[in-house]
């Protein structure tokens, strides 16, 4: 048995006791209910001002706020199945797992994108209102999910075309690596997972030190930027922190076989819940004309 396969025994082996199980649980709904509120306040308060929905900065910001939400309510249902059901049918395990991975997926990619429209803001601010359209963003939101679908779903293929109609009427312990077992899906992961790593931090990279350059001869709004850029690299390194998950699981099963539940526990706050945390709180606390309208909104809803 190899190190992926006996990391997945583990977890499928292995029952958390009631009391623990509950207070997990509890702690996990909690925390999302807490961060899509947040996020339902800031994709309301972008619908109701023009200045958000004709920026494209703010759609790829409230893009990034909708697929959060939707990557968190998955993430939580498979959570808590794991926990209630345990074994849920492939075919239902597969669909959940295909949409958490293109919203897992997208995540990365919409930072990436929000990091080169502000490179262009900065370098070429005489272009900007060519390149960054309102209906070219919207383009470029459909091409984030036909790439994170292009990177998906030929596990689904090869499934389909290496497994029986039998498994996929059977029950299994949702996750990745028993809907998508065939050893080759997992070296394209790898592959996959490499390639976004790669590819996000060569733009950051790219984007940052052009910006700070023209930080040093320029205005103030570059040196913003520059700074805006900083905080966009720490959260792809915490979404992208999750790609190192499979490997992390393999320490875990060898150096803390009798804790293994625990310590997964922690990677799945840490990888899964934080970097959703985090993202509203950075740019809609940061942002001075987001965190105005926010007020503004907090304040009517107070008043009703």
């Amino acid at each position: 048995m190899n190190s992926s396969s006996a990391s997945v025994s583990v977890v499928v082996e292995y029952r958390d006791p009631f009391t623990s199980a509950v207070t997990k649980n509890v702690i996990v709904v909690a925390i999302s209910i807490s961060i899509n509120y947040i996020n339902v306040v800031l994709i309301q308060t972008f619908h109701r001002h023009q200045i958000f929905y004709s920026n494209p900065r703010y759609i790829l910001f409230a893009h990034l706020m909708i697929n959060d939400m939707i990557q968190l309510m998955l993430t939580v249902l498979l959570f808590i199945i794991s926990y209630r059901l345990h074994k849920i049918e492939v075919s239902a395990c597969c669909t959940l797992i295909l949409v958490t991975l293109f919203t897992t997926e997208n995540t990365p990619l919409n930072l990436a994108c929000m990091v080169v429209e502000c490179y262009i803001d900065v370098c070429f601010p005489l272009h900007h209102a060519q390149i960054c359209t309102v209906k070219q963003t919207r383009m470029l939101i459909g091409l984030i999910w036909m790439t994170s679908m292009l990177s998906a779903l030929p596990d689904l293929f090869i499934t389909l075309a290496t497994e029986s109609l039998d498994f996929f009427d059977s029950k299994v312990f949702c996750l990745r690596e028993t809907v998508f077992r065939n050893p080759l899906l997992i070296q394209k992961r790898d592959i996959t997972n490499i390639v976004y790593l790669v590819l996000v931090w060569l733009i950051i990279f790219f984007t940052y030190f052009r910006i700070l350059f023209t930080a040093k001869t320029a205005s103030k709004d570059a040196k913003k930027a520059r700074n805006t850029i900083l905080i966009h690299g720490f959260q792809v390194l915490l979404c992208m922190a999750i790609y190192a998950d499979p490997l992390l699981q393999k320490v875990l099963v060898q150096r803390f076989p009798n804790n293994i539940a625990d310590c997964l526990f922690a990677c799945y706050i840490l990888f899964q819940i934080l970097p959703r945390f985090l993202n509203p709180i950075i740019y809609g606390v940061r942002d001075k004309t987001f965190r105005k309208h926010v007020k503004t909104y907090l304040l009517c809803r107070s008043g009703q």
